[in-house]
Parts: C-alpha cells; structure tokens; sequence
C-alpha cells in the first residue's frame, strides 16, 4: 500500500508543485479565497469528486461513502507584502503566503486525488472528508465560523499539517497533548481630560497609565495565575500623543494573552481585565478594556498521534520522526479538536544545510519537497484510520 501511494503522488507531485505556485502568485487573505476556493473546486471536480462550496469561501469533498476520518487544510494568506524574488512572488501587494497555506492546500489536494485513485482501483473502500479551511488567521478562527455548517459530522478523527521552515524537509515534528498555545487579542483604550506637559496633576496622564499597564500587568499576571500555565502577556502596539508638550486626551494599547494550558487559558480570562482596571484605578483615567477570546491550544489525542506518526516513519523513516516542542502560536485547527480526536504534526520544510525562516514574514521561503511528503502522510494516515 505504502508503495502504491507514493507511486501515485510521485505522478502528482509536478501538478501540485504548479497549483501551489499558483496560489502564492495570487493569495487572497480570511474571508477574501474567492478564487482560491475555485481553483481547488475546478480541480476536484476533474477527479471526479463532487466539491460542496462552503457558506462565503472555502469547501470540502468527501471521497468514498460515509466519511469518518477528516483531512484539513487552511487556504488563505496573510495581510503582509512578500519581500522574496521567486518567480512566483505574489502579484498581490500586501498580501502573501508567509504561513505555507499554499503548501498546506497542495497536500490536501493531493491526498484527496490519491485517494481517489485508491478508490478506483478498489484499494480503498474506507470515506475521508477533506476540508480546506478559509480564514485560519483571523479570530477566533475560520474553523469556529464554519462548524455550524456541519463539516465534522461522522468524522471519528481529524489530521492536519502544518509548515515548519526550522526543521528541514524530510523531517516530522510530533507530540502528544499541547502542540500549540491559546490566544487572545487584548485593546486597552485610556481617555482623560488632555493637557500641558508642565501640569499632569490637573489631568489624567493617558501616556503614564499606558505605561503603568506595559510595566505591570504581565507581572501581577503572573502572580495571579499558576506559572506552569506558561501565561504570557506581550503589548505589540501603543499609540497616544502627537507632541512631546501634550497630554493626549486618550491612548490605546493592544497585544496578545498566551497560554500553554486550557486551565490557564481560563483562569487568565478571568482575571486579566480586572488587573489593568485595578492598575488605572488610582490614576484619574476611564479605562474600557476588551478582550477577545480567540482560540484554545491544539491538543493531539494519543491514538490519533500515534497513527499519523506511524505514517510518517513510513514516508521519512523513523529516525527522521521526532518530538517537537509546544509553540506559543496559536492554530485555529484546536478548534476542531474540541469536538473531534485528532493530530496536527509538523512538517519540514527548510532546505538542508539552507536558511530558517520565520513563519509570519515576506521572507519566508519553503522547499516544496515537502508537498509530496505531506500528501503521502496524510493518505496513509487516512487508509490506517479506516482500517
């Protein structure tokens, strides 16, 4: 079986590579894959498998009868401008795929094609709905916004991947638990009457009480909810003022609430808006603070990890199937695994002995080598799960 599929993703693997340059010349950010969304439609279609259009954009198909396994991909881009010479830079300006959904939508594709083929050749009689998922960085998530529309009913497990340019094509990152972080979007908006520099005493001081919330909040934070939670506060943005001899009359401050844990990414809910309006309170500032809860951490199951990790060692060998560490990004697939078993791995995708990039920058560059892999992983973990 192992054989057969490489051999079909092998005959693939040229197509796939060209789908995937296509949709990096051309990426369309959340909610916006419109011609995505076709592209990947017209393809399936083909093949001879029937594409079902989700509400807006994205879609899923199933090949054989009564899905029970799920295959999922996330399709859009990011809102950054790419930086990088290839030949199939995006022609879109502002906007790329800096986090490898491009390769992520190729793998889909070609596991769903191959099996197909199986399917034809009736070495397959297992269904696998395969999901390409629009607006994965957006909060809370494209995969939250399109659960209603039923694409996890009968589905007993679900499979993901997802790019890892720190570890060379070739190579497979799994674990089991937490793969990835909670997170939440933090705006502190601060307003007070405005002023002169030379007298703060007669007017709430927005800048200082920005400054108050920077300096402090992480640490009482800390103090507030168990270490072990990996709680992390980071403040990425603050703007106040427009003149050094100004008190501005109001100021805004927003970053992001990460948590290793989903007891901690309870306990940090609780009491994050209450630390900063306790910090503001003596400073003579309104303070409206919002907090938007965006997405828990991606929690593997044990037995569908120890499957698509037994694929992998079947696609890379063994000794190039290793144990990867929790991030503190945050992944809208945990979504998915809230309702459903599952696994997300992490796939190689640095040139050996060439550069790490850094996911989230115009820079990112990515070995397509790794599409073939990834197809092959996800099929045979697909066949294993139905057996």
């Amino acid at each position: 079986m192992k054989e057969r599929v490489h051999e079909i993703v092998a005959g693939y693997e040229s197509e796939l590579i060209a789908l995937r340059r296509d949709l990096h010349a051309q990426p369309e950010v959340a909610w916006s894959e419109y011609r995505s969304t076709q592209k990947i439609a017209h393809r399936l279609e083909a093949a001879g498998i029937r594409p079902q259009l989700l509400e807006g954009t994205g879609l899923v198909c199933e090949i054989g009868e009564n899905p029970t396994v799920g295959l999922r991909a996330d399709i859009d881009a990011l809102p950054l401008p790419e930086t990088t010479d290839l030949p199939y830079a995006s022609t879109i300006p502002g906007a790329a795929h800096a986090c490898g959904h491009d390769l992520h939508t190729a793998i889909a594709l070609g596991a769903a094609l191959t099996l197909k083929r199986m399917h034809d050749e009736g070495l397959y009689d297992g269904g696998t709905r395969v999901i390409f998922q629009p607006a994965e960085e957006s909060q809370p998530g494209g995969a939250l916004s399109i659960l209603p529309q039923g694409v996890l009913d009968g589905l007993d497990e679900i499979y993901a991947v997802h790019c890892d340019p720190k570890e060379d094509v070739g190579t497979i990152g799994s674990r089991t638990g937490a793969i990835t972080a909670s997170s939440d979007a933090i705006k502190v908006t601060v307003r007070g009457g405005g002023g002169h520099t030379s007298r703060p005493h007669l007017t709430g001081d927005v800048v200082n009480a920005l400054g108050q919330v920077i300096a402090q909040a992480g640490s009482i934070l800390s103090r507030r909810v168990d270490l072990r939670y990996g709680v992390n506060l980071t403040w990425g943005m603050v703007r106040a003022g427009s003149a050094p001899n100004i008190i501005p009359a109001d100021g805004v401050l927003r970053g992001t609430l990460r948590c290793l844990d989903m007891r901690g990414w309870d306990e940090a809910g609780e009491v994050i808006v209450p630390i900063i309006e306790e910090i503001l309170a003596p400073l003579n500032v309104e303070v409206e603070v919002q907090h938007n809860r965006g997405l828990p951490p991606a929690v593997n199951a044990p037995g569908p990890t120890a499957r698509i990790e037994a694929a992998a060692r079947q696609v890379v060998g063994a000794d190039h199937v290793v144990s990867t560490e929790q991030s503190m990004g945050g992944e809208d697939f945990a979504w998915f695994l809230q309702e459903v078993p599952g696994a997300l791995i992490r796939l190689g995708t640095r040139t050996p002995n060439g550069r790490s990039y850094e996911l989230h920058q115009g820079d990112a560059q990515f070995d397509e080598r790794a599409i073939a892999i990834g197809a092959q992983v996800m099929t045979l973990t697909a066949l294993a799960a139905e057996r």
